[in-house]
């Protein structure tokens, strides 16, 4: 046995071991988060993480190792979070409520220069109320709609955020709706390689959906989403108040994407919808499950590299039909007509019954040919084939790679 092989075996031997301690950690862990549920303590608790880095670091002796021993505690303390936060029901830096816009003060870290980026489509007294909070503020209205979601909307925020010369120090607040939110958090990724951003989702569909999870990304070249990275925001606020002024179509719209985590996670909660005969005025206590349902599934892989493709139900011929309608559907609204595509059976009866009733198209005028020539350009596509989830029972799914001949064949079948 050589040397390199022997310093292998030997850290397999030591990652036993850290195995263990780290299965003792999270059990302890739990234990923490049973008193915080007892007491009503929120999940973090950034002055104790402080100080157990501080304290950490002295257990090193190895001055060279310091650095990345704290970084190892951030990490494993970053999921015992994520895990107490599973346990407690909890959802850690993401408040749901009324009236929030205006106490945006008391959950973002304001207090330096910030910029407010929204489009022409919000109400102009959603960015200003933000802006009252800040100490430094500054508002910018971009393009709205997926033609606005462009590298060049990208750069626009860039630009200002140089020109008012922002710092790693200072922060974004995105307020609006989805495309928003992708472009602000784009921009706030790529400047000085990253610096803080808040999110204000304004419609329901970015409210239980894109406000949440990391991923930002604009169109390129008619690619729905091809160019992006992964930049969490550090906080959300949910205010469901902002639902107020939205349309009976736009609140469908967002209904689709609630309904996606129900069929595929959460049966009761399909159920509840089913059976709800004034969505509106309960919408803040289903925001509240969906994005329990979203943010459960993102903590166990917050990359997409395995179960987080399930948030893609619906998605990989419903970007098909988006594309292909050149904007005479709304997100949601292919979204709603594709997840009908990857169900069957009494799965698929209930599926369409609802969104019937929710006011959302359930058929598209588009051929075969048309929407595969779409989908040949979807980012999920992989040399296998495409990675689809499918639904058979409400409540669970299930993942299978198909090739462009199987696609069409499941397009074929209800057309």
């Amino acid at each position: 046995m050589d040397a390199l092989e022997e310093a292998r075996l030997a850290i397999r031997a030591v990652d036993k071991d850290i195995a263990a301690l780290f299965e003792r950690r999270m059990h302890l862990a739990a234990q923490v988060a049973g008193y915080k549920r007892e007491h009503g303590l929120p999940v973090l608790d950034s002055r104790q993480e402080k100080k157990v880095v501080a304290s950490g670091m002295e257990d090193i002796k190895d001055q060279s190792l310091k650095g990345y021993y704290a970084r190892s505690l951030e990490n494993t303390m970053s999921l015992s979070r994520d895990y107490q936060d599973s346990l407690m029901g909890t959802l850690s830096g993401i408040t749901v409520g009324r009236g929030l816009l205006f106490r945006a003060g008391e959950y973002f870290d304001l207090r330096r220069k910030v910029l407010i980026v929204t489009d022409e489509g919000v109400p102009e007294q959603y960015a200003r109320a933000v802006l009252s909070a800040c100490s430094d503020g500054h508002i910018l209205t971009v393009a709205g709609g997926e033609d606005g979601k462009t590298l060049e909307g990208a750069a626009r925020i860039l630009e200002e955020l140089l020109s008012l010369d922002f710092t790693r120090s200072d922060a974004v607040v995105a307020v609006g709706g989805g495309v928003v939110g992708d472009m602000a958090g784009f921009a706030s990724a790529c400047y000085m390689r990253g610096i803080d951003y808040y999110n204000v989702p304004t419609t329901l569909l970015s409210q239980v959906d894109s406000s949440v999870g990391g991923k930002t990304a604009v169109n390129l070249a008619g690619v729905k989403n091809i160019a992006g990275a992964f930049h969490s925001p550090r906080a959300v606020l949910v205010d469901t108040d902002t639902l107020d002024t939205l349309s009976d179509r736009l609140f469908a719209e967002g209904m689709a994407e609630l309904v996606k985590m129900a069929a595929t996670c959460d049966e009761a909660l399909f159920s509840r919808i089913e059976n709800c005969s004034d969505l509106r005025s309960q919408i803040g206590e289903f925001i509240e499950d969906a994005l329990r349902i979203k943010m459960s599934v993102v903590r166990q892989d917050p990359y997409e590299q395995g179960l987080r493709a399930v948030l893609n139900f619906g998605h990989t011929i419903g970007h098909s039909i988006e594309a292909a309608a050149q904007g005479k559907y709304y997100h949601g609204e292919c979204v709603a007509m594709g997840m009908l595509y990857m169900s069957d059976g009494p799965a698929r009866e209930r599926l369409e019954r609802l969104l019937t009733r929710l006011g959302l198209p359930v058929a598209d005028e588009f051929d075969t040919d048309t929407l595969m020539s779409y989908a040949a350009s979807d980012k999920k596509r992989s040399e296998a084939g495409f990675k689809i989830v499918t639904v058979s029972n409400i409540g669970s799914f299930e993942f299978e790679t198909v090739s462009a001949l199987q696609l069409r064949g499941i397009i074929q079948r209800y057309k």
